[in-house]
């Protein structure tokens, strides 16, 4: 039975816009809007708005749904790119930058959620650090060549590890490098990989440096006894 709140009706009124905007406009894809105002319930629960809305049998209903929703529409975009690349169509790409910002924005967010601000940063850092090392060593070509190229990745990774000793320190450095990095990525030449790159490069290590700025509240009294 739907309920007659005000996130039923945030969802009614997206769904209204979608056909007015068709209406007005005779362009199918206003009509995706129609996808907002059926994820709009879910995705706010999810972050933690308008979790009073919803009751524990929702909640679970709605976290078992996602789950399988999420892993059959990666499968079907693996289906595809495997079909394009497979008919030489660069097309493809565009599906791996969805199985990519995908999965990275689930595990991004399965870390942001615990709210251990500190501790999710020096993770994410990590994290990145193994990716970056991972993706450089594809195209090494030999032994040495895979030892060089993972270096950069394992100085993130060190960085990450030193993020739990010094956190505001360290989050300054990443927040000031993770802007440079997506700004340079960018400006070399605009491509989807190297949007997908920004994207799943910059925006954790944004995300981490802040998390380490912010700090915990625990952390923040520590921190306070310190310095007195």
């Amino acid at each position: 039975m739907l309920k007659r709140d005000p996130i039923f009706w945030w969802a009614g009124g997206i769904f209204v816009l979608a056909l007015l905007l068709f209406a007005v406009t005779q362009e199918q894809l206003w009509l995706s809007l129609m996808i907002g105002s059926y994820l709009l319930r879910p995705t706010l629960a999810s972050l933690g708005v308008g979790r009073r809305y919803l009751d524990e049998r929702q909640l679970n209903i709605h976290y078992r749904s996602g789950n399988i929703g999420f892993a059959l529409m990666i499968i079907l975009c693996v289906i595809f790119a495997i079909k394009l690349s497979a008919e030489n169509n660069h097309d493809f790409e565009l599906f791996a930058a969805t199985i990519i910002t995908g999965l990275a924005a689930k595990a991004l967010f399965n870390v942001i959620l615990v709210k251990s601000f500190r501790e999710t940063a020096s993770k994410i850092i990590i994290s990145v650090g193994l990716l970056v090392a991972l993706f450089a060593s594809f195209d090494a070509g030999s032994f040495v060549g895979i030892i060089v190229s993972v270096i950069p990745g394992l100085v993130i990774v060190g960085i990450g590890l030193l993020a739990k000793i010094y956190p505001r320190i360290i989050g300054i450095v990443i927040l000031i490098v993770a802007i440079a990095s997506i700004i340079f990525i960018l400006s070399i030449r605009q491509n989807w990989g190297q949007i997908v790159t920004a994207v799943v490069i910059g925006i954790p290590l944004i995300t981490a440096g802040v998390c380490l700025i912010k700090g915990d509240k625990n952390n923040a009294e520590v921190d306070a006894q310190r310095a007195a």
